[in-house]
């Protein structure tokens, strides 16, 4: 059974923010909006699941939250089958966070989840976590602090 720690919620809840109405972030894709923590795609059971629309209602933090949780998990069931069996929950964490940030696809093709699945414990993990930095052409700062967050808790005991 996959569990998905307090300590991955919270990072993920710190880089995204909340907003409690629809908007066009800075990296996101034309046509595409976010809401509360980052969702792009509402659970099924609100609103039929559909992508989040500028036009749509305002939502409660405690509905980001779930919105938020139930993505997780999601993420965490479809990334399961990519990567070893004997990962720590720590480890596991930031990896849910990059893939949070990043999409599954980034995640699959990467050499991050090579190396994980090869040696967890090499050391060399962390710098592929901050090969993961650029958006629109431009290292980000807030994509740095997040890597190195993801790459500092993933080696976290």
């Amino acid at each position: 059974m996959i569990i998905v720690s307090d300590k991955c919620i919270q990072l993920i809840k710190k880089f995204e923010g909340f907003s409690a109405k629809p908007y066009h972030g800075a990296a996101d894709k034309p046509g595409v909006f976010t809401i509360g923590y980052g969702t792009i795609k509402y659970p099924p059971t609100y609103l039929g699941g559909k992508s989040v629309a500028l036009s749509d209602p305002n939502i409660t933090e405690k509905q980001a939250l779930d919105f938020l949780t139930w993505e997780v998990n999601v993420k965490a069931k479809n990334i399961d089958v990519l990567l070893r069996d004997d990962l720590t929950s720590n480890q596991f964490a930031a990896l849910i966070s990059f893939t949070y940030n990043l999409g599954e696809g980034a995640l699959q093709k990467s050499t991050l989840r090579k190396k994980v699945n090869a040696n967890p414990k090499d050391p060399t993990i962390h710098d592929e976590f901050l090969k993961w930095v650029i958006s629109d052409g431009h290292v980000q700062p807030g994509l740095v602090k997040r890597r190195i967050e993801e790459a500092d808790l993933y080696f976290k005991p």
